[in-house]
Protein backbone atom coordinates (compact mmCIF):
# COMPACT_ATOMS: atom_id res chain seq x y z
CA UNK A 1 0.00 0.00 0.00
CA UNK A 2 1.55 3.28 -1.13
CA UNK A 3 0.49 6.78 -0.12
CA UNK A 4 1.78 9.68 -2.23
CA UNK A 5 2.58 13.06 -0.73
CA UNK A 6 0.35 14.80 -3.29
CA UNK A 7 -2.70 12.82 -2.12
CA UNK A 8 -1.90 13.53 1.52
CA UNK A 9 -1.29 17.23 0.87
CA UNK A 10 -4.58 17.54 -1.02
CA UNK A 11 -6.49 15.82 1.78
CA UNK A 12 -4.80 17.99 4.41
CA UNK A 13 -5.75 21.20 2.62
CA UNK A 14 -9.35 20.05 2.07
CA UNK A 15 -9.69 19.64 5.83
CA UNK A 16 -7.79 22.73 6.91
CA UNK A 17 -8.50 25.47 4.37
CA UNK A 18 -11.71 26.63 6.03
CA UNK A 19 -9.90 27.22 9.33
CA UNK A 20 -6.93 28.93 7.64
CA UNK A 21 -9.11 31.28 5.59
CA UNK A 22 -11.80 32.05 8.17
CA UNK A 23 -9.75 32.08 11.38
CA UNK A 24 -6.29 33.16 10.26
CA UNK A 25 -6.23 34.98 6.92
CA UNK A 26 -9.47 36.99 6.93
CA UNK A 27 -9.15 38.41 10.48
CA UNK A 28 -5.51 39.34 9.86
CA UNK A 29 -6.11 40.78 6.38
CA UNK A 30 -8.75 43.18 7.73
CA UNK A 31 -6.27 44.84 10.09
CA UNK A 32 -4.87 48.29 9.37
CA UNK A 33 -1.15 47.75 8.86
CA UNK A 34 1.59 45.23 8.10
CA UNK A 35 2.78 44.93 11.71
CA UNK A 36 -0.69 44.13 13.03
CA UNK A 37 -1.25 41.69 10.17
CA UNK A 38 1.92 39.71 10.95
CA UNK A 39 1.33 39.78 14.72
CA UNK A 40 -2.25 38.52 14.27
CA UNK A 41 -1.08 35.80 11.87
CA UNK A 42 1.70 34.61 14.21
CA UNK A 43 -0.64 34.42 17.21
CA UNK A 44 -3.33 32.52 15.33
CA UNK A 45 -0.88 30.13 13.64
CA UNK A 46 0.71 29.28 17.00
CA UNK A 47 -2.72 28.59 18.52
CA UNK A 48 -3.54 26.42 15.52
CA UNK A 49 -0.28 24.44 15.77
CA UNK A 50 -0.53 23.98 19.54
CA UNK A 51 -4.10 22.71 19.57
CA UNK A 52 -5.43 21.46 16.23
CA UNK A 53 -3.00 21.09 13.36
CA UNK A 54 -0.93 18.00 14.35
CA UNK A 55 -3.98 16.12 15.64
CA UNK A 56 -5.99 16.81 12.50
CA UNK A 57 -3.03 15.92 10.30
CA UNK A 58 -2.71 12.53 11.96
CA UNK A 59 -6.45 12.00 11.57
CA UNK A 60 -6.18 12.73 7.86
CA UNK A 61 -3.27 10.30 7.52
CA UNK A 62 -5.15 7.60 9.42
CA UNK A 63 -8.23 8.05 7.24
CA UNK A 64 -6.04 7.94 4.13
CA UNK A 65 -4.48 4.67 5.35
CA UNK A 66 -7.95 3.21 5.98
CA UNK A 67 -9.06 4.26 2.48
CA UNK A 68 -5.99 2.65 0.93
CA UNK A 69 -6.45 -0.52 2.97
CA UNK A 70 -10.14 -0.70 2.00
CA UNK A 71 -9.25 -0.19 -1.67
CA UNK A 72 -6.63 -2.94 -1.44
CA UNK A 73 -9.14 -5.36 0.10
CA UNK A 74 -11.81 -4.42 -2.48
CA UNK A 75 -9.43 -4.96 -5.40
CA UNK A 76 -8.70 -8.45 -4.10
CA UNK A 77 -12.37 -9.27 -4.78
CA UNK A 78 -12.00 -9.15 -8.57
CA UNK A 79 -13.35 -11.63 -11.12
CA UNK A 80 -10.41 -13.99 -10.74
CA UNK A 81 -10.71 -14.09 -6.93
CA UNK A 82 -12.50 -16.63 -4.77
CA UNK A 83 -15.65 -15.05 -3.26
CA UNK A 84 -15.80 -17.66 -0.49
CA UNK A 85 -13.50 -15.47 1.61
CA UNK A 86 -15.25 -12.11 1.01
CA UNK A 87 -16.97 -12.02 4.39
CA UNK A 88 -13.77 -13.12 6.10
CA UNK A 89 -11.78 -10.36 4.38
CA UNK A 90 -14.32 -7.74 5.39
CA UNK A 91 -14.33 -8.90 9.01
CA UNK A 92 -10.51 -8.97 9.13
CA UNK A 93 -10.39 -5.46 7.65
CA UNK A 94 -12.85 -4.02 10.17
CA UNK A 95 -11.23 -5.71 13.18
CA UNK A 96 -7.71 -4.70 12.09
CA UNK A 97 -8.77 -1.06 11.73
CA UNK A 98 -10.49 -1.17 15.12
CA UNK A 99 -7.34 -2.47 16.81
CA UNK A 100 -4.93 -0.05 15.15
CA UNK A 101 -3.64 2.79 17.34
CA UNK A 102 -1.33 5.44 15.88
CA UNK A 103 2.12 5.78 17.39
CA UNK A 104 1.66 8.04 20.45
CA UNK A 105 4.95 9.89 19.88
CA UNK A 106 3.97 10.92 16.34
CA UNK A 107 1.76 13.87 17.35
CA UNK A 108 4.37 15.70 19.41
CA UNK A 109 7.04 15.08 16.78
CA UNK A 110 4.75 16.45 14.09
CA UNK A 111 3.87 19.50 16.21
CA UNK A 112 7.55 20.49 16.49
CA UNK A 113 8.09 20.07 12.73
CA UNK A 114 4.99 22.12 11.88
CA UNK A 115 5.85 24.84 14.36
CA UNK A 116 9.34 25.25 12.87
CA UNK A 117 7.94 25.28 9.32
CA UNK A 118 5.36 27.98 10.10
CA UNK A 119 7.96 30.21 11.75
CA UNK A 120 10.00 30.38 8.55
CA UNK A 121 9.29 33.48 6.40
CA UNK A 122 12.28 33.23 4.07
CA UNK A 123 11.09 32.58 0.52
CA UNK A 124 14.23 31.48 -1.28
CA UNK A 125 13.51 32.16 -4.95
CA UNK A 126 11.06 33.49 -7.53
CA UNK A 127 9.53 30.06 -8.42
CA UNK A 128 8.52 29.59 -4.76
CA UNK A 129 7.08 33.12 -4.73
CA UNK A 130 5.08 32.45 -7.91
CA UNK A 131 3.88 29.10 -6.53
CA UNK A 132 2.60 30.80 -3.36
CA UNK A 133 0.72 33.38 -5.45
CA UNK A 134 -0.92 30.62 -7.53
CA UNK A 135 -1.88 28.79 -4.35
CA UNK A 136 -3.33 31.96 -2.83
CA UNK A 137 -5.17 32.90 -6.03
CA UNK A 138 -6.74 29.45 -6.48
CA UNK A 139 -7.83 29.34 -2.85
CA UNK A 140 -9.40 32.80 -2.88
CA UNK A 141 -11.04 32.23 -6.27
CA UNK A 142 -12.75 29.08 -4.93
CA UNK A 143 -13.99 31.07 -1.91
CA UNK A 144 -15.22 33.86 -4.18
CA UNK A 145 -17.21 31.39 -6.28
CA UNK A 146 -18.79 29.96 -3.11
CA UNK A 147 -19.72 33.47 -1.98
CA UNK A 148 -21.23 34.31 -5.38
CA UNK A 149 -23.44 31.24 -5.12
CA UNK A 150 -24.58 32.24 -1.62
CA UNK A 151 -25.47 35.75 -2.84
CA UNK A 152 -27.32 34.32 -5.83
CA UNK A 153 -29.38 32.08 -3.54
CA UNK A 154 -30.11 35.05 -1.26
CA UNK A 155 -31.40 37.43 -3.95
CA UNK A 156 -32.94 34.91 -6.34
CA UNK A 157 -32.77 34.74 -10.16
CA UNK A 158 -31.60 37.72 -12.22
CA UNK A 159 -33.63 39.33 -14.97
CA UNK A 160 -32.23 36.95 -17.64
CA UNK A 161 -33.28 33.84 -15.72
CA UNK A 162 -36.65 35.35 -14.92
CA UNK A 163 -37.27 36.24 -18.56
CA UNK A 164 -35.92 33.08 -20.22
CA UNK A 165 -36.98 30.43 -17.69
CA UNK A 166 -40.08 32.05 -16.16
CA UNK A 167 -38.55 32.02 -12.72
CA UNK A 168 -39.49 34.55 -10.05
CA UNK A 169 -38.17 35.86 -6.74
CA UNK A 170 -39.78 35.02 -3.42
CA UNK A 171 -40.87 37.94 -1.19
CA UNK A 172 -37.78 37.49 0.98
CA UNK A 173 -35.50 37.36 -2.09
CA UNK A 174 -37.07 40.59 -3.31
CA UNK A 175 -36.26 42.29 0.02
CA UNK A 176 -32.74 40.83 -0.08
CA UNK A 177 -32.21 42.13 -3.61
CA UNK A 178 -33.32 45.66 -2.70
CA UNK A 179 -31.09 45.55 0.38
CA UNK A 180 -28.19 44.32 -1.75
CA UNK A 181 -28.54 47.24 -4.18
CA UNK A 182 -28.58 49.74 -1.31
CA UNK A 183 -25.51 48.21 0.33
CA UNK A 184 -23.63 48.02 -2.97
CA UNK A 185 -24.12 51.78 -3.40
CA UNK A 186 -22.67 52.31 0.07
CA UNK A 187 -19.68 50.06 -0.68
CA UNK A 188 -19.04 51.81 -3.97
CA UNK A 189 -18.80 55.16 -2.21
CA UNK A 190 -16.36 53.75 0.36
CA UNK A 191 -14.32 50.85 -1.02
CA UNK A 192 -12.13 50.84 2.10
CA UNK A 193 -15.11 50.30 4.38
CA UNK A 194 -14.53 48.21 7.51
CA UNK A 195 -15.81 44.66 7.67
CA UNK A 196 -18.81 45.56 9.85
CA UNK A 197 -21.60 48.09 9.52
CA UNK A 198 -22.04 50.70 12.24
CA UNK A 199 -25.47 50.95 13.88
CA UNK A 200 -26.14 54.33 12.29
CA UNK A 201 -25.35 52.87 8.85
CA UNK A 202 -27.83 50.04 9.42
CA UNK A 203 -30.43 52.64 10.38
CA UNK A 204 -29.70 54.70 7.25
CA UNK A 205 -30.07 51.65 4.99
CA UNK A 206 -33.32 50.65 6.68
CA UNK A 207 -34.81 54.17 6.31
CA UNK A 208 -33.74 54.39 2.65
CA UNK A 209 -35.47 51.07 1.97
CA UNK A 210 -38.59 52.12 3.88
CA UNK A 211 -38.77 55.22 1.67
CA UNK A 212 -39.11 52.78 -1.24
CA UNK A 213 -41.75 50.83 0.71
CA UNK A 214 -39.41 47.94 1.51
CA UNK A 215 -39.67 46.76 5.11
CA UNK A 216 -36.44 45.13 6.25
CA UNK A 217 -35.11 43.68 9.48
CA UNK A 218 -31.71 45.02 10.72
CA UNK A 219 -30.38 41.45 11.02
CA UNK A 220 -31.17 40.84 7.35
CA UNK A 221 -29.21 43.99 6.46
CA UNK A 222 -26.19 42.78 8.45
CA UNK A 223 -26.42 39.29 7.01
CA UNK A 224 -26.58 40.61 3.44
CA UNK A 225 -23.72 43.02 4.12
CA UNK A 226 -21.55 40.16 5.40
CA UNK A 227 -21.75 38.33 2.08
CA UNK A 228 -21.37 41.46 -0.05
CA UNK A 229 -18.35 42.66 1.91
CA UNK A 230 -16.86 39.16 1.72
CA UNK A 231 -17.20 39.19 -2.08
CA UNK A 232 -15.75 42.71 -2.26
CA UNK A 233 -12.81 41.74 -0.04
CA UNK A 234 -12.02 38.56 -2.00
CA UNK A 235 -12.15 40.39 -5.33
CA UNK A 236 -9.67 42.97 -4.06
CA UNK A 237 -7.43 40.26 -2.59
CA UNK A 238 -7.31 38.43 -5.94
CA UNK A 239 -6.41 41.70 -7.69
CA UNK A 240 -3.67 42.15 -5.09
CA UNK A 241 -2.26 38.74 -6.13
CA UNK A 242 -1.71 40.12 -9.63
CA UNK A 243 0.14 43.13 -8.24
CA UNK A 244 2.36 40.90 -6.10
CA UNK A 245 3.58 38.90 -9.12
CA UNK A 246 6.24 41.58 -9.55
CA UNK A 247 6.77 41.91 -5.80
CA UNK A 248 9.52 39.35 -5.11
CA UNK A 249 12.25 41.92 -5.67
CA UNK A 250 10.61 44.27 -3.17
CA UNK A 251 10.12 41.40 -0.71
CA UNK A 252 13.87 40.62 -0.82
CA UNK A 253 14.62 44.27 -0.03
CA UNK A 254 12.09 44.39 2.80
CA UNK A 255 9.67 46.50 0.71
CA UNK A 256 12.00 49.49 0.90
CA UNK A 257 11.04 52.39 -1.41
CA UNK A 258 7.79 50.65 -2.36
CA UNK A 259 4.14 51.00 -1.40
CA UNK A 260 3.60 47.36 -2.38
CA UNK A 261 3.21 44.96 0.55
CA UNK A 262 2.71 41.23 0.01
CA UNK A 263 2.62 39.85 3.55
CA UNK A 264 -0.43 37.80 2.56
CA UNK A 265 1.64 36.00 -0.11
CA UNK A 266 4.23 35.15 2.54
CA UNK A 267 1.43 33.75 4.74
CA UNK A 268 0.20 31.47 1.97
CA UNK A 269 3.78 30.39 1.28
CA UNK A 270 4.17 29.45 4.96
CA UNK A 271 0.93 27.46 4.84
CA UNK A 272 1.85 25.77 1.55
CA UNK A 273 5.31 24.85 2.80
CA UNK A 274 3.91 23.50 6.07
CA UNK A 275 1.43 21.36 4.15
CA UNK A 276 4.25 19.94 2.04
CA UNK A 277 6.48 19.18 5.04
CA UNK A 278 3.53 17.68 6.95
CA UNK A 279 2.61 15.46 3.98
CA UNK A 280 6.22 14.30 3.68
CA UNK A 281 6.44 13.51 7.41
CA UNK A 282 3.12 11.63 7.38
CA UNK A 283 4.15 9.60 4.33
CA UNK A 284 7.33 8.54 6.12
CA UNK A 285 5.36 7.59 9.24
CA UNK A 286 2.93 5.61 7.12
CA UNK A 287 5.60 3.82 5.10
CA UNK A 288 8.09 3.16 7.90
CA UNK A 289 5.75 2.45 10.81
CA UNK A 290 2.00 2.46 10.44
CA UNK A 291 1.63 0.18 7.40
CA UNK A 292 3.78 -2.47 9.10
CA UNK A 293 1.81 -2.14 12.33
CA UNK A 294 -1.43 -2.54 10.39
CA UNK A 295 -0.06 -5.63 8.64
CA UNK A 296 0.84 -7.04 12.07
CA UNK A 297 -2.75 -6.40 13.19
CA UNK A 298 -4.05 -8.31 10.18
CA UNK A 299 -1.90 -11.32 11.01
CA UNK A 300 -3.00 -11.27 14.66
CA UNK A 301 -6.66 -11.01 13.68
CA UNK A 302 -6.33 -13.98 11.30
CA UNK A 303 -4.65 -16.01 14.03
CA UNK A 304 -7.41 -15.13 16.50
CA UNK A 305 -10.12 -16.06 13.99
CA UNK A 306 -8.35 -19.37 13.27
CA UNK A 307 -8.74 -20.33 16.93
CA UNK A 308 -12.51 -19.67 16.88
CA UNK A 309 -14.35 -22.44 14.94
CA UNK A 310 -17.72 -20.68 15.39
CA UNK A 311 -16.33 -17.46 13.88
CA UNK A 312 -14.79 -19.37 10.97
CA UNK A 313 -18.04 -21.17 10.14
CA UNK A 314 -19.86 -17.84 10.32
CA UNK A 315 -17.45 -16.00 8.01
CA UNK A 316 -16.55 -18.72 5.50
CA UNK A 317 -19.92 -19.68 3.99
CA UNK A 318 -21.52 -20.48 0.64
CA UNK A 319 -22.70 -23.38 -1.51
CA UNK A 320 -19.18 -24.63 -2.17
CA UNK A 321 -18.41 -24.65 1.55
CA UNK A 322 -21.59 -26.67 2.23
CA UNK A 323 -20.71 -29.12 -0.55
CA UNK A 324 -17.22 -29.52 0.90
CA UNK A 325 -18.69 -30.19 4.35
CA UNK A 326 -21.18 -32.70 2.90
CA UNK A 327 -18.37 -34.37 0.97
CA UNK A 328 -16.34 -34.63 4.16
CA UNK A 329 -19.30 -36.29 5.92
CA UNK A 330 -19.73 -38.71 2.99
CA UNK A 331 -16.05 -39.63 3.21
CA UNK A 332 -16.36 -40.19 6.97
CA UNK A 333 -19.39 -42.47 6.41
CA UNK A 334 -17.58 -44.30 3.62
CA UNK A 335 -14.56 -44.85 5.87
CA UNK A 336 -16.82 -46.26 8.60
CA UNK A 337 -18.53 -48.57 6.09
CA UNK A 338 -15.17 -49.76 4.81
CA UNK A 339 -14.05 -50.45 8.36
CA UNK A 340 -17.31 -52.31 9.09
CA UNK A 341 -16.97 -54.46 5.96
CA UNK A 342 -13.37 -55.25 6.79
CA UNK A 343 -14.40 -56.30 10.32
CA UNK A 344 -17.06 -58.62 8.84
CA UNK A 345 -14.48 -60.27 6.62
CA UNK A 346 -12.24 -60.87 9.60
CA UNK A 347 -15.11 -62.49 11.57
CA UNK A 348 -15.72 -64.96 8.68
Amino acid sequence: MLMTEDILQKKLWERMQTYVIENVYLPAAQTLDSGTFNTTVDIKLKQWTDKQLPRKALKVAWEALQDEFTRYVSESKGKDRDDIFDRLKEAVKEESIKRHKWNEEAEESLRVIQHNALEDRSIADKPQWDGAIRFMEETLQARLEDTERVIEDMVGPGWKQRWMYWRSRSPEQHVRNETKKELERMLKLNEDHAAYLANDEVTTVRKNLEARRVEVDPNLIKDTWHQLYRRHFLQRAISHCNLCRRGFHYYQRGYQDSELNCDDVVLFWRIQRTLGITANTLRQQLTNTEVRRLEKNVKEVLEDFAEEPARKSQLITGRRVKLAEDLKKVREIQEKLDAFIEALHKDK
